[in-house]
């Protein structure tokens, strides 16, 4: 592990008593450590919810083999047993005890990150860093993620599966015509489904995070890519929000989030959806995807294709349209009958 490699997809500034403000010098430290996306959240909201100012600068990054390092950038040599104290509190003995110090020479943390955020290709979509601008074909669909404001980068097989999943749906459109589907983006985070989905179907999208950083960033995120218009970020947990309700129900749902969720959601999620809507279910391992299709096939959505990448799994659902007595089964399925 070195600081400031790998694909940095959320930092944030905190004060920190063990730090002095960042300075100027070529010589700086980290600490970092390698864990869980999950675990990454949880420091992160930690070390966010205990500090207010800029003296110390904590970034998380995803690596190629789905693992995350959590890096924390100090302008003055920090004391090592406090910092292992604050993970430990986080993240657990674990990674408190697999917590690694460093003295480096860049300074510019964000920026030595993002520079390693190379583009990705997704069906037609491209989703990439401000400095690779310039590299998107015209044949393709620029989607450009400030990569240090939110997890979701297009870099893990389970974005990549939405966004072809969605480049394929798209495709379905009669001579090029704009559809008239309504969207909506479960557990948005960078933003990047819903942006991908307003440009490519030019319609309006309502994309939701239960975590106020995140919303915060699909919002920048979605101005970045002039796409403020057609996407609506609110700040939201399940189906529980007015604008659900207003809006359903949906002809298209992304939720990309964990087998749990997904799973409690497919009530919900199935009263929401529009006759002959689709559903595209991903952060699902490979093993995980049957369980996720039985929750929904209760309601009468069948598969359409999945998506294999990276040992992860995306679904494209669609909601079958029933008559007479399948349709009676279903509804008593759903009552537990």
């Amino acid at each position: 592990m070195k600081c400031g490699g790998g694909t940095a997809v959320m930092c944030g500034d905190i004060d920190h008593p063990m730090a002095t403000p960042m300075s100027t010098s070529n010589a700086s430290f980290c600490a970092l450590v390698s864990t869980s996306e999950a675990e990454a959240r949880h420091i992160l909201d930690a070390l966010a919810e205990s500090f207010d100012s800029t003296h110390v600068v904590v970034a998380a990054s995803e690596e190629r083999d789905g693992r995350w390092t959590v890096s924390l950038h100090f302008s003055e040599a920090p004391n090592e047993t406090a910092v292992r104290a604050l993970i430990g509190l986080a993240a657990g003995a674990e990674a408190a005890n697999a917590l690694v110090f460093e003295t480096v020479e860049t300074t510019d943390w964000v920026q030595a990150s993002l520079a390693g955020l190379t583009p990705v290709e997704a069906g037609r979509f491209m989703v990439h860093g401000a400095h690779d601008r310039g590299r998107v074909r015209p044949n393709r669909v620029g989607i450009e993620i400030e990569a240090a404001l939110a997890f979701g980068t297009g870099h893990h097989g389970t974005t990549r599966g939405c966004l072809i999943a969605l480049d394929r749906l798209a495709k379905r459109r009669p001579n090029g015509k704009a559809s008239k589907a309504r969207v909506l983006d479960l557990g948005t985070g960078s933003g990047v489904l819903a942006i991908a989905a307003a440009r490519s179907l030019r319609r309006p999208v309502l994309a939701s995070d239960n975590d106020a950083r995140a919303v915060r960033a699909a919002r920048a995120n979605a101005r970045l890519n002039r796409a403020a218009a057609l996407v609506e970020v609110i700040r939201a947990a399940g189906f529980t929000a007015r604008p659900f309700r207003a809006r359903a129900p949906f002809d298209l749902i992304f939720a990309n989030i964990l087998l749990g969720p997904l799973k409690l959601m497919a009530t919900p999620m199935a009263h929401r959806l529009g006759a002959n809507g689709c559903v595209v279910l991903s952060g699902l391992l490979a093993a995980q995807a049957n369980a996720a299709l039985a929750a929904y096939r209760v309601h009468g959505l069948v598969l359409e294709h999945r998506i294999h990448l990276d040992g992860w799994v995306t679904l494209v659902l669609r909601r079958r349209l029933l008559r007479g007595r399948h349709r009676r089964a279903v509804a008593a399925r759903r009552h537990g009958q």
